[in-house]
C-alpha cells in the first residue's frame, strides 16, 4: 500500500512538473478550443454541402425518367450537377483526408497565415460527402407518398422537398449525424499536420519540450475519451427520445 501511495504522489509530481509548470497546461486548452472551433465549423460547411449534394442526387435519381422523356435544359443541368456530385462523393471518400488537409493548405490556400480556417474548409469539404449520403439515405428512406400528398396540396418538388420531406429526413437522420460529428472530432486530430494548434498537437508540443511524452499524450488521449463518451451519451438520449415519439 505504502509503494501505491509512493506512485501516486510520484505521478502527481511529475504531472505537475509537465501540465502545471510553466503553465503548459494553457495549450492544452487553446489546443482544445481549436478542435472545437475546428469541429463545429466543419460540422457547419459539411452539412450545407450534403444538403445540396443529397438533394441534387436524389432530384435526379427521383426524376430522371420524367425528365428525360422530356429532354428539356432542366434534364441536362441535373445530369451535369449529378455527374459533379458523383465525382465529388468519390474524389473526397477516396482519399485519406488528412492528404486533402495537406492539398488545402499548401497547394489551395497557399497564401493562408492562419491554418484553422483552412482546417474548417478541408475538414467540411471532407464531411460533406459523408454528410451528403446520409441525407440522402433519409430522403430515400421517405415514403412516396409524402412526394405525392405534397403535390396534391400544390406544391412544385423543391417544395415538397422544403416543407415535408427534409423535416422527416432530418428526424431520421438525426442520431447518425451526430454520430458523424464524434468522428469528426477524432479526425480534427491531423491538424497539426498544417501547423495547427489542437488538443493532439498541443500534447505533442508538451512532450517535445519536456522530452516526456507519455503524461501529454495519456492527458490527450483522457480528453478525447471524456468528450467521446459526453457525447455519445447525449447521442443516445437522442435516439431514445426519438424511438419514443415514433411509438
Amino acid at each position: 500500500m505504502r509503494f501505491i501511495i509512493a506512485d501516486i504522489l510520484a505521478f502527481i509530481a511529475e504531472f505537475k512538473r509537465i501540465m502545471i509548470d510553466g503553465d503548459r497546461y494553457m495549450l492544452v486548452l487553446d489546443g482544445l478550443k481549436n478542435t472545437f472551433i475546428i469541429t463545429f465549423g466543419a460540422l457547419a460547411i459539411g452539412v450545407v454541402i450534403g444538403i445540396v449534394v443529397a438533394a441534387i442526387r436524389t432530384s435526379f435519381d427521383k426524376n430522371k425518367e420524367a425528365m428525360k422523356l422530356r429532354r428539356g435544359v432542366g434534364y441536362y443541368i441535373l445530369l451535369v450537377l449529378n455527374a459533379i456530385s458523383k465525382f465529388y462523393l468519390t474524389v473526397t471518400r477516396g482519399t485519406p483526408v488528412v492528404v486533402q488537409l495537406m492539398i488545402c493548405y499548401f497547394i489551395v490556400f497557399a497564401a493562408a497565415d492562419d491554418g484553422v480556417p483552412v482546417a474548417i474548409f478541408a475538414f467540411g469539404f471532407n464531411s460533406g460527402a459523408y454528410v451528403a449520403e446520409i441525407f440522402r439515405a433519409g430522403i430515400m428512406s421517405v415514403d412516396n407518398g409524402q412526394f405525392e400528398a405534397g403535390r396534391s396540396l400544390g406544391f412544385n418538388y423543391f417544395q415538397t422537398m422544403r416543407f415535408i420531406v427534409i423535416p422527416q429526413m432530418f428526424k431520421a437522420v438525426l442520431p447518425t449525424l451526430c454520430n458523424e460529428f464524434i468522428a469528426l472530432l477524432k479526425e480534427t486530430s491531423v491538424a497539426g499536420y498544417v501547423g495547427v494548434i489542437d488538443l493532439t498537437k498541443a500534447g505533442n508540443t508538451i512532450g517535445g519540450r519536456t522530452f516526456s511524452y507519455f503524461i501529454p499524450l495519456i492527458t490527450v488521449a483522457v480528453i478525447y475519451l471524456v468528450l467521446v463518451i459526453i457525447l455519445s451519451f447525449f447521442v443516445n438520449r437522442l435516439e431514445r427520445r426519438l424511438r419514443k415519439s415514433e411509438r
